[in-house]
């Protein structure tokens, strides 16, 4: 079967997905009816949900640019989400052409937009994987990295609002070195993190009762430095994605408690 039919085949409507549910924050029009019950649930329990959606992506660019301006040209970019206006590889390619990108995500909508909308400008190349951040290995092990991607020099990894999604017991400290172990010397780390820190205890308690998998997984600051421990950060260190390198984003900046998420570039020993 081909593996974009089989994608489809495990398309669940009835079920929020992370991707589909970020897109219904962001605006978008990708998403289902479960997705948007359960984005207007959690909505209802912190208003300022999709601010930080809005305030993550613009991190995510920022960081891409900045690591593009350092000469980076190769992005592994995991949880990729459905495209939105300024993806890892139009934002890589507008500083160099031929900048090369592989996106990862476990959403088979997410993979069919990709395959769709995310073109590679000329020179440059993009590559679609269906995978898991729980399993890096197979990640790793799919022909089509290899193929996009020389990890014999330094690539940029993206863990963009998507480690929250990594629980304890899944041990997101193996997860994470066992992909920058393959990464060449000069390579970074992206990555950003929901918390409920600054929430007073009934806000987190409505939290709790609509994460009824127990999928999410919000962490403290220090939790989070913790999971970058390995890595150099590269200044300001971690900081709200509101304010990381934002100082010459127009108009007046929300408070790092209004947006609750973290964000850090880390240079890979």
């Amino acid at each position: 079967m081909d593996t974009t039919d089989d994608a489809r085949t495990r398309i669940d409507t009835t079920v929020a997905h992370p991707a589909r549910r970020y897109n219904y924050w962001l605006g978008g029009k990708d998403h289902f009816a479960a997705d948007r019950a359960s984005g207007d649930a959690i909505a209802a329990a912190m208003p300022g949900v999709k601010l930080m959606a809005v305030e993550n992506r613009a991190f995510m660019g920022r960081a891409v640019r900045y690591l593009a301006e350092q000469g980076i040209r190769q992005f592994l970019d995991i949880g990729t989400g459905i495209p939105a206006p300024n993806n890892t590889h139009e934002i890589a390619q507008s500083v160099d052409p031929s900048s090369r990108v592989v996106y990862v995500d476990n959403d088979p909508i997410v993979l069919t937009h990709a395959r769709a909308l995310l073109t590679s400008a000329p020179g440059g190349a993009n590559a679609y994987i269906d995978g898991d951040l729980r399993d890096p290995e197979a990640i790793l092990a799919h022909p089509d990295l290899p193929a996009t991607l020389d990890l014999s020099r330094p690539v940029a990894l993206l863990l963009v609002a998507v480690l929250h999604f990594i629980r304890e017991d899944e041990h997101p400290e193996r997860i994470i070195e066992t992909l920058t172990a393959a990464l060449a010397p000069g390579s970074y780390l992206v990555a950003s993190h929901a918390t409920w820190e600054y929430l007073p205890a009934e806000v987190i308690a409505a939290l709790t009762r609509n994460n009824t998998d127990g999928r999410f997984q919000a962490r403290t600051g220090a939790r989070f430095a913790e999971l970058l421990a390995p890595f150099d950060l590269v200044e300001p260190g971690i900081e709200s994605v509101a304010y990381w390198h934002a100082d010459d984003v127009p108009g007046p900046r929300p408070s790092a408690e209004e947006v609750a998420c973290f964000g850090a570039v880390a240079r890979i020993r």
